[in-house]
């Protein structure tokens, strides 16, 4: 079972939350039939990410073997064949385009679209630099459009421009920590790393995050007092950035989850954003 679950990764189902911004924003979310109607969506979702999770650990089971941490993944360390992942990434797979087909609106489509970049980035996408940072990008706005087509609520420009230059600035970060870690073997366990020549990923990590808390502000500016959250966002991007050149780890989901600084700006946003969309006005 503790294999099934390193193998599922349920702590990376904490992205999909994405899916709840639209409604939660919108200012929808104090209808509790809101929260129902998230329930198959974001199952689904759960469902996709995992197959696609396990579809990229039996790729990488012999890169992995070879990489200080992901060699303990169950397929590269033999506890789970990689013919039974195949079988539960497929039931999986399908479990969420049936789950998805009982969406309203394009969510179905949404959701095909997640599947499909994420056999493209597993094959051949991520050994390519710039192109492997924008297609995890791309994953969180699928996430944020399957929220807006399950509940019907329209995504403005500005929050679109503010989740993907995040989800920008998050990649890069992670994929700097593993330059970074993995130094001259970098290379032998993914590709696009050698090609990121020296300071590029510090660059962008620098610019996308400079560049999300202007349109971040710029999605708020007008929303009452949420205006306050800015320092709170500059903070959390900070800190981020902070946890990368330390060498502590890039991975958003475990960033959030293990560091209480982070997770405690989290919180504290989602209270504050939540006051004046709600209580606030």
């Amino acid at each position: 079972m503790r294999s099934w679950l390193k193998l599922l990764r349920p702590t990376h189902w904490v992205k999909n939350l994405m899916l709840f911004f639209p409604p939660f924003l919108g200012g929808l979310m104090t209808d509790i039939s809101f929260l129902s109607h998230g329930i198959i969506p974001f199952t689904a979702f759960c469902l996709a990410s995992s197959s696609t999770y396990i579809i990229n650990d039996i790729v990488d089971a012999p890169n992995d073997a070879e990489h200080p941490t992901k060699k303990n993944r169950p397929i590269a360390a033999g506890e789970i064949s990689p013919f039974t992942a195949t079988v539960a990434a497929l039931v999986l797979v399908i479990g969420a385009l049936f789950l998805a087909s009982l969406v309203a609106g394009a969510f179905l489509w949404v959701l095909v679209g997640y599947v499909a970049l994420s056999v493209a980035y597993t094959a051949k996408l991520k050994d390519f630099a710039i192109v492997d940072i924008f297609c995890i990008a791309v994953f969180f706005l699928l996430r944020l459009q399957g929220g807006g087509e399950a509940f019907g609520v329209v995504i403005s420009d500005w929050l679109f421009l503010s989740v993907f230059l995040l989800a920008l600035f998050l990649s890069t970060g992670k994929r700097l920590c593993e330059k970074n870690r993995l130094g001259t073997s970098a290379g032998n366990h993914r590709m696009a790393l050698t090609d990121y020549p020296e300071g590029l990923l510090d660059g962008i990590m620098y610019m996308t995050g400079a560049a999300v808390l202007v349109t971040y502000t710029l999605y708020i500016i007008n929303r009452h007092g949420m205006v306050y959250s800015v320092p709170l966002c500059c903070f959390g991007l900070l800190r981020y950035m902070y946890r990368v050149k330390l060498g502590r780890g890039g991975d958003p989901t475990y960033a959030l989850l293990q560091d209480r600084v982070l997770l405690g700006v989290g919180v504290v946003w989602v209270t504050m954003v939540g006051y004046w969309t709600y209580w606030g006005h």
